[in-house]
C-alpha cells in the first residue's frame, strides 16, 4: 500500500480487507503517511495500521518529511533506512526523498546499501528494495540514478522494486535491465498490489481492489 495521507476511510478499509485476505504475510506502506508532516495525521495513519493482524512496515515519503514530520516518523517507525528478512527473502527499505533535504543529506544512503549487503546473512537468495519515489521522479537525485542501479544489483537475486508517490498504479522497466519497477496507487484509489514470492524463486502479483 502507499500515499496514504489524507485518505482515512479509505486505509481503514484498505486493512480491513486485508484482514480478511488468506495468506497475507505482512505489509509495506511506500510513504506519504501524512500529507502535511503533522504529527496528529501519523498518529492517526498510526492507529488505523495497528489494526491489521499482520505485520507492517512504513518507509519515509516526501510529504511525510514536512515541518517537522522526519523527526516524528523516526519517533514513531525508526530509522528511514533499514531492512528486514522474511524467510530466503532480503527486503531493503530506503529513503530516496532526495529533493525535501536540498540534496545536503545522502539520499540515497549508498553507505547504508554497501553495509546493509555486507551483513546479509547466509541463505537469502531473493532480494526486493522498496523506496518512495522511484528513479526518473522529481524527488530522486537523479544525477546517482545509474548508480543507484549499480548499487541495488549487487543484492543476491534483485527480484523488483515497489514504490509509491505517484498515485496510480502502474509497472516500470526504468532503466532496461528487467528489474521492474512496481508503483502502488494512492489510498484514493481504493487499490492495493499482493505480491506472492514462490519458492522456486519466481513470483507474481495482483491489483486487489476494496
Amino acid at each position: 500500500i502507499s500515499d496514504t495521507q489524507r485518505w482515512y476511510d479509505e486505509t481503514l478499509d484498505a486493512v480491513k480487507h486485508i484482514n480478511q485476505t488468506p495468506g497475507v504475510d505482512f505489509v509495506i506502506h511506500c510513504g506519504d503517511i501524512s500529507d502535511f508532516g503533522v504529527t496528529k495525521e501519523f498518529e492517526l495513519q498510526r492507529d488505523i495500521l495497528a489494526k491489521l493482524t499482520v505485520p507492517y512496515v512504513v518507509l519515509l515519503g516526501n510529504h511525510d518529511c514536512l515541518g517537522t514530520g522526519a523527526d516524528t516518523y523516526r519517533w514513531i517507525f525508526g530509522d528511514p533506512n533499514f531492512s528486514f528478512n522474511a524467510g530466503d527473502t532480503h527486503f531493503v527499505c530506503i529513503n530516496t526523498n532526495a529533493f525535501e533535504y536540498d540534496y545536503s543529506t545522502a539520499v540515497p544512503d549508498f553507505g547504508f546499501l554497501r553495509a546493509d549487503r555486507d551483513s546479509l546473512p547466509s541463505g537469502i537468495r531473493r532480494t526486493v528494495v522498496a523506496m518512495h519515489a522511484q528513479p526518473t521522479s522529481e524527488q530522486f537525485n537523479n544525477n546517482v540514478s545509474s548508480v543507484f542501479e549499480w548499487e541495488i544489483n549487487k543484492y543476491p537475486g534483485l527480484a523488483f522494486c515497489l514504490c509509491g508517490h505517484g498515485h496510480r498504479t502502474q509497472v516500470n522497466d526504468l532503466f532496461g535491465d528487467g528489474v521492474l519497477y512496481y508503483e502502488c496507487g494512492a489510498a484514493k484509489k481504493r487499490e492495493y498490489v499482493l505480491f506472492t514470492l514462490h519458492a522456486e524463486g519466481d513470483y507474481s502479483y495482483e491489483v486487489v481492489c476494496y
